[in-house]
C-alpha cells in the first residue's frame, strides 16, 4: 500500500487493516473459514463442507490461508493431515457477526433475501476498493474535505486528480456523500457506521483484545448499537479450542450454517435506504 499524509501511526494502522482484508475477501476465503469453525478436518471432510468448490480449487485457498497464518494444516502421519483454525484465525471470527449486523442496517435491499454468509462477502468487497481504506479513515478524521486535500493527504505522490475515480466509486457505494462537483466530500451514515467493524479490524490487525475496538483512536466510541447476533457454522460442534476465553476480552461466536449459507427468516425485513445508499 502506499504512503499517505497521515500520522505514521495512523498510516500503519489502515495498512494493517487494508492487509486483513486482502486475507479474507478473496472469493471462497470467509466460506472456508466458517467450515472450520470446530475441531481440525481432513481434507475430505473440508471439501465435503465446501462441495461448491471446484476440483482443485480447495487446495490453493487452503494454503494461502495457511500462508496468511489464519489456518494450520497439521500432519499427524502420512496419511492423517487435518485443517483447523490457528489462535489468529478464530480470533478474527467475532469480526463477521459485526459486517453483517452493518450490511442489515445499511446496505441497499435485494431483491431476495440474502443469506449472512453473502452479507459479508458483499461488504467485504466495498471495504477493499482501491484507497478505500485510506479515504475512510481521513474523511473520518476531517469530516468535510475537497478532492484535492483528499489527494494530498492520502495519494501525495500522485497527481492529484487520481482521487477522483476512487472517490466516485465510493459515493457510488453509499459510503461517502458529495454535494456535486467542486463540493467537498464526507462520510454518509453507511460509511460512518463501520466504525464498529473498522475498529474491531484494527484491534485484530494489530494483535490486541478485539473490545479495544470502541478506544480506537479514529472509530473509537461507536454509538451504542444492539449486541450482533451470534452467528454458528455448526450445531453440534463447541467454540475453536484454539480462542483462549480472555483472547478477545467476550466469548467467541458460534456459527450455523442455516443462518449464514440461507436466509435465516428471522432476521427483520429490510428496508429500501435513500438514493446514495450502499449498492450490491
Amino acid at each position: 500500500m502506499a504512503t499517505t499524509a497521515l500520522p505514521p501511526d495512523t498510516d500503519a494502522d489502515i495498512a494493517r487493516v487494508t492487509e486483513a482484508l486482502a486475507m479474507i475477501t478473496p472469493r471462497w476465503n470467509v466460506r472456508i473459514m466458517l467450515a472450520l469453525s470446530g475441531p481440525p478436518l481432513r481434507y475430505s471432510e473440508l471439501a465435503a463442507k465446501v462441495s461448491w468448490l471446484q476440483g482443485g480449487q480447495l487446495h490453493p485457498k487452503l494454503k494461502s490461508l495457511c500462508d496468511a497464518g489464519l489456518v494450520e494444516r497439521t500432519e499427524h502421519t502420512a496419511r492423517h493431515v487435518t485443517y483447523g483454525h490457528t489462535e489468529r484465525g478464530a480470533a478474527l471470527l467475532p469480526v463477521l457477526p459485526l459486517i453483517v449486523t452493518w450490511a442489515e442496517e445499511y446496505l441497499e435491499t435485494a431483491e431476495r433475501p440474502l443469506p449472512a454468509i453473502e452479507q459479508i462477502e458483499d461488504s467485504l468487497t466495498l471495504l477493499t476498493r482501491r484507497h478505500a481504506a485510506a479515504l475512510l479513515w481521513a474523511l473520518k478524521t476531517r469530516e468535510e474535505v475537497s478532492g484535492r486535500a483528499l489527494a494530498r493527504i492520502v495519494m501525495p505522490d500522485s497527481d492529484w486528480t487520481n482521487v477522483y475515480p476512487p472517490l466516485r466509486q465510493l459515493v457510488a457505494d453509499g459510503l461517502v456523500d458529495t454535494e456535486g462537483m467542486g463540493r467537498p466530500y464526507r462520510l454518509s451514515a453507511a460509511g460512518d457506521g463501520l466504525g464498529p467493524v473498522l475498529g474491531t479490524l484494527s484491534a485484530w490487525s494489530a494483535g490486541q483484545l478485539l473490545n479495544q475496538a470502541a478506544h480506537h483512536p479514529v472509530w473509537g466510541h461507536p454509538q451504542a448499537k444492539p449486541a450482533a447476533k451470534p452467528w454458528v457454522s455448526s450445531q453440534s460442534r463447541p467454540s475453536p479450542a484454539g480462542l483462549p476465553p480472555g483472547r478477545t476480552g467476550e466469548p467467541a461466536p458460534v456459527w450455523h450454517n442455516r443462518e449464514l449459507f440461507s436466509h435465516a427468516t428471522a432476521l427483520r425485513p429490510k428496508t429500501a435506504v435513500p438514493v446514495g445508499g450502499p449498492r450490491r
